[in-house]
């Protein structure tokens, strides 16, 4: 720890202003790459989720008819169980010895008509859901070729993109690392900070004309003969950006 603070003692306010622009200009490099990919990452990303979520519903709606298929089945099966019992019934009466036996076998047949009709209603209700969910499943497998046929062409495009600029990313990344390596922590999280919530990713900017090169507030000429003499680090007392004078702005490249 004590080596790390003597380390960071050795390092000018001028090199920590120097390194703190550096790393300002790597990250406003690798924001052009990201800005060149637009929103394709999140369209990407969308379409996936949505493509996830037509599939989860497909599987649904195919495991529906297979539930309503085996209904439809066992009332086919229901129905072929009560029309043998008609059969054995009206067998049976051919034999019986009184108008009461006749009569309770009427009605057993008269029973199973009535739950023949029943099953009957069910057996169209059942198909009736059926190709609603048929219609439902045809609907959503073209949505679904739709939008994995939209997904293949964002992912050719973004792969496109990401292919032109991985070498140039993957140098600005190496870069960034070394940069950010004689920053001491503390300043790399404020910087880190203030860039999070800065609109355009600045949180390192030049005094131009006289005003803060973030906001464009103008900063009194006192403040101005600080921010040149680089004896501490200055902020902008709107914007809270860390202000460089034109020297750091006009030596410094990456």
């Amino acid at each position: 720890m004590e080596k790390t603070k003597k380390a960071e003692a050795e390092i000018s306010i001028e090199d920590r202003l120097r390194a703190l622009y550096s790393l300002q200009l790597v990250d406003s490099e690798i924001d052009k790459i990201r800005t060149l990919r637009g929103e394709l990452p999140l369209e990407v990303q969308d379409l996936e989720d949505e493509i996830a979520g037509l599939e989860t519903r497909l599987g649904n709606l195919r495991e529906e008819v297979v539930v309503l298929e085996k209904s439809v089945q066992k009332k086919n099966n229901e129905i072929t169980e009560a029309e043998a019992l008609i059969k054995k019934y009206e067998e049976q009466q051919k034999n019986v010895r009184n108008n009461r036996e006749f009569d309770s076998l009427s009605k057993e047949i008269e029973y199973q008509n009535l739950e023949i009709e029943l099953f009957n209603k069910k057996i169209k209700e059942f198909n009736a859901q059926i190709e609603e969910k048929k219609v439902l499943i045809s609907e959503s497998e073209a949505t679904l070729a739709e939008r994995k046929s939209d997904l293949d062409n964002k992912k050719a495009e973004l792969d496109e993109i990401i292919s032109d600029t991985q070498k140039e990313e993957e140098g600005l990344f190496k870069k960034l690392e070394k940069v950010q390596g004689v920053i001491e922590d503390r300043l790399l999280t404020a910087y880190k900070r203030i860039r999070s919530n800065a609109r355009n990713g600045l949180a390192v900017v030049p005094v131009q004309r006289d005003a803060c090169g973030g906001c464009f507030n103008q900063i009194p000429p006192q403040r101005q003969l600080d921010i040149k003499s680089r004896k501490k680090i200055i902020v902008c007392e709107y914007c809270g950006r860390i202000l460089v004078d034109d020297e750091i702005i006009n030596e410094t490249k990456i």
